[in-house]
């Protein structure tokens, strides 16, 4: 896509899922790409070769791609540890032009039993950490005098409520504002902020019911089109916005849900005949 190759981004989160797949897909676009990853690094090595493979095969041709994966490690929901993701990385490449917020997890609890702890950590992680990042992101771009672009991996969930994840739709709900304040506070200095919703997407985290024929025939029987997305359509969704492609959009989350946000149980007439 135009405009991305020979730029720098973070991925937060990269390790592994929907992270790992847009990680693997910028670097096959010809970008240089710090992959985040909190704890043990396994996933984020296996990202890191994935990155190079598919650059070996997808862009063999281009001489000039370049690419060189990178890892950092850091909880994002820790201002420091944040401070120095971006230090290190601007370290390694002398710039950062996109930033992915894509970190996230997720409790499940009846809200009535949830420990504030746990739903303080799901917001730290989803929300304060696309707010930190974010903040970083900004400033590098603002310094340099120079265009960037961030997208934040939201959710369905920011529309939908999720029963039993109240933090999770909380965080995502405020992630959905974030995207839209920053995109217009900043849209006058070259910034652009979109947001990605995913729906119900095949990826490591939701194997119980991916595996499940019967769990995933009630999943996909919920979706308008009848299956669940792949973390690639994810990553090309976001290749996109972050491309020159999208140099009019901002402020804008782009659902790629399969038509889950459609109002499903409208798809048969019911309220007014």
């Amino acid at each position: 896509m135009k405009g991305l190759q020979g730029k720098t981004a973070i991925v937060t989160g990269g390790s592994s899922g929907i992270g790992q797949t847009i990680a693997v897909r910028l670097g096959e676009e010809g970008v240089d790409v710090a992959i985040n990853y909190v704890g043990r690094p396994e996933g984020a090595e296996e990202t890191r070769d994935q990155i190079e493979h598919g650059v070996d095969i997808c862009m063999k041709q281009m001489a000039e791609s370049g690419t060189r994966p990178v890892l950092v490690e850091a909880d994002v929901s820790d201002e420091s540890q944040v401070a120095r993701m971006f230090e290190e990385v601007v370290s390694a490449y002398g710039r950062v032009d996109f930033l992915i917020n894509n970190a996230g997890i997720q409790v499940a609890e009846d809200t009535e039993k949830l420990p504030v702890a746990d739903f303080d950590r799901v917001l730290a992680v989803n929300l304060r950490g696309a707010f930190l990042c974010a903040q970083q992101a900004l400033r590098r771009f603002l310094d340099a005098d120079r265009p960037g672009a961030i997208v934040n991996v939201s959710s369905v969930h920011q529309l939908i409520p999720k029963p039993r994840f109240a933090g999770y739709s909380v965080s995502k709900g405020g992630m959905q504002n974030l995207t839209r304040t920053l995109a217009l506070e900043y849209a006058g200095r070259g910034i652009r902020v979109n947001g990605i919703g995913p729906g119900a997407t095949v990826t490591p985290i939701n194997r119980s019911w991916i595996d499940d024929p019967v769990k995933r025939a009630a999943v996909e029987s919920h979706i308008p089109m009848r299956r669940a997305g792949g973390a690639e359509e994810m990553a090309a969704a976001t290749a996109f916005l972050l491309s020159d492609e999208a140099a009019y959009i901002t402020g804008q989350t782009l659902f790629v849900d399969g038509g889950l946000t459609l109002f499903p149980s409208f798809e048969t007439t019911w309220s007014s005949e």
